[in-house]
């Protein structure tokens, strides 16, 4: 972890104290006023721990950093291989060998620094013609991941069309229902509502 933190030029007191706060902990059990023995702490960020944020996007940076030069989607000429917002992530393909390509890299990364994904949430959604086949993306430790018709990302349903019809009759029945509970306190207040 300190070589990767040395990379990016974090400073050294910043190092020292991560060093202090995660490394050489111990801790105990204690059942009923009994205490048992002082056992090392190997891994995991502490609950509540206002580093874990800044930590976490740190490894994800160094990971992602990795995606560099494989190709994704080419948009306007650049190539847009994922997408991130906090712990948020979607790799973007143009095939299903170039994902598999990018999701090998992740996992690879992902073992050499010591973090583990939760498989359950990872997805393929294929918005192209000819859909790939489920079986056609795998983790590296072969495990198949669910092909998907859509699914949120950052609360916005994207769907494998490629559509936003879906998007907009959710957000108008939002709408609808908001304009509908607020007809008693317009109502009180002789002001009328036309809605269509």
């Amino acid at each position: 972890m300190f070589r990767m933190l040395e990379k990016l030029d974090i400073d050294g007191t910043d190092l020292r104290v991560i060093r202090n706060l995660y490394w050489d902990q111990t801790a105990f059990v204690r059942i009923e006023g009994q205490h048992s023995d002082f056992k090392p702490i190997k891994r995991g960020v502490r609950q509540g721990c206002e580093m874990f944020p800044d930590l976490f996007n740190l490894y994800s940076e160094i990971i992602l950093r990795n995606l560099d030069g494989i190709s994704g989607l080419k948009i306007n000429g650049e190539n847009l291989n994922n997408l991130r917002y906090a712990d948020d992530t979607v790799l973007n393909a143009e095939c299903g060998k170039k994902l598999q390509k990018l999701l090998d890299t992740v996992d690879l990364e992902n073992e050499r620094m010591g973090i583990s994904l939760n498989v359950k949430e990872r997805n393929v959604l294929s918005s192209q013609r000819n859909p790939l086949t489920p079986s056609a993306i795998s983790l590296a430790k072969a495990k198949k991941i669910k092909q998907v018709t859509k699914f949120k990302y950052l609360g916005y349903l994207i769907t494998s069309d490629g559509r936003c019809t879906s998007e907009i009759n959710k957000r108008i029945a939002m709408a609808k229902d908001t304009f509908q509970k607020m007809k008693p306190i317009l109502a009180n207040r002789n002001i009328s509502m036309k809605t269509k």
